[in-house]
């Protein structure tokens, strides 16, 4: 995703400091630890757009909400995107099998179709599955109890 688009709203540290209540040194360490990528321009100011903003929230979250330290925090947001990347490993896996089954389902049509005896699978297991009885049998035992 890129950091910078045309439509986004970026917003001076000052600005970001004031609206969430912390100092600018605190975002200048969320940056330092990592927690918080800002662009940059070509003066070198830090500008914040909504990721920034949402990932900043976050972070308040788990160290004002939940008293969760540094540390934590940093774990929890690996955390997170290593699961939001395997979910879209998971998504991109269930669309493969989707589109192979709906191909194989296609196949089964077409063979189906073009089949020289127009039957379904399960017609030709109940009739190749189910015997016939032997009137023949029958008779022998019929006859074996007329004996006794």
């Amino acid at each position: 995703m890129p950091k910078t688009q045309a439509s986004e709203a970026h917003y001076m540290i000052s600005a970001v400091a004031q609206k969430y209540n912390i100092h600018p040194q605190t975002l200048r360490l969320y940056e330092r630890e990592g927690l918080l990528k800002p662009s940059r321009t070509d003066g070198n100011t830090r500008l914040y757009g909504e990721e920034d903003l949402e990932q900043l929230e976050t972070i308040l979250a788990l160290t004002r909400d939940l008293g969760v330290n540094m540390a934590g925090v940093e774990i929890i947001l690996n955390m997170r995107e290593k699961i939001e990347k395997m979910q879209l490993e998971v998504n991109e896996f269930v669309a493969y099998v989707k589109q192979e089954l709906e191909r194989g389902l296609g196949d089964w049509e077409q063979r189906l179709g073009t089949a020289l005896v127009k039957a379904s699978p399960t017609d030709l297991v109940r009739a190749s599955s189910v015997r016939p009885a032997d009137p023949s049998v029958r008779g022998e035992q019929g006859s074996s109890r007329s004996r006794s």
